[in-house]
């Protein structure tokens, strides 16, 4: 782990650029973009819809490709790699966490943990050990074997929080991690975003909501496929102390 001072940057983005064709005419949605983040940062990206950040995100989760610009992640250019190296890399190096959870429904909580294990080879024992150590870290130790229909939407995100935790990845991808969860269960969830954070985990951030975003120590804003705010909090909102 990289204490939250590690100077050392995790991403660098260089004049990113991604277009999208719609028929005859080309959209831009993201216009040359640059940047870097830290190792042990917590950020959040904000903007109105099609502001470009979900765009940037994907580029950041290596789930599509910029049509300019460099992005390097862990000191490596991934901006030409072959899709082999990209899946290894986002199984490897990166932790997901979405809206809408994308959990397996007939596959118990240490199932849905262990799957990033099972497509890198970790044999069965392994993956069982490793899996029960994440959803402990996440509070679920005790529903290991529920199915996802038996937890709540707080618990369902916990358990994909503890899939994106499994592989120790260098950086977790939270896009709108909240948006589907109730005011305390959206507390519940940026505390644990916070504690991870400062075991050193470098977390990004998607967002519509500012109260959200004022959990994190960083926020960068995207309007028009640009970006057009990248500041500091000095303050950030304790979740636990609202709890």
């Amino acid at each position: 782990m990289h204490p939250p001072s590690d100077p050392r940057p995790l991403i660098e983005v260089e004049d990113l650029a991604r277009d999208y064709p719609l028929g005859e005419v080309v959209v831009p949605a993201l216009r040359g973009v640059s940047l870097a983040i830290r190792r042990g940062e917590f950020v959040a990206i904000m903007g109105p819809s099609g502001s470009g950040k979900s765009t940037f995100m994907n580029l950041l989760g290596c789930l599509d490709r910029p049509t300019a610009g460099r992005y390097r992640l862990d000191g490596e250019d991934v901006t030409g790699l072959d899709p082999d190296r990209l899946a290894a890399l986002r199984n490897q190096t990166l932790g997901f966490v979405f809206q809408s959870f994308n959990l397996l429904p007939r596959a118990s909580a240490q199932e849905n943990v262990e799957l990033p294990l099972l497509y890198a080879g970790v044999k069965a024992a392994e993956r069982q050990r490793r899996a029960l150590e994440q959803l402990d870290r996440v509070g679920l130790a005790d529903k290991a074997g529920n199915l996802p229909a038996q937890l709540s939407g707080g618990q369902q995100q916990r358990v994909a929080i503890a899939r994106a935790l499994v592989n120790t990845p260098a950086l977790i991808l939270a896009d709108e991690p909240t948006g589907a969860l109730d005011t305390r269960t959206s507390l519940e969830l940026m505390a644990l975003f916070q504690a991870l954070n400062a075991a050193g985990i470098t977390l990004v951030l998607v967002t519509h909501e500012h109260d959200i975003a004022a959990f994190a120590r960083r926020v960068l804003g995207f309007r028009d496929g640009r970006l057009v705010e990248d500041r500091p909090l000095a303050a950030p909102r304790r979740a636990a102390e609202l709890l």
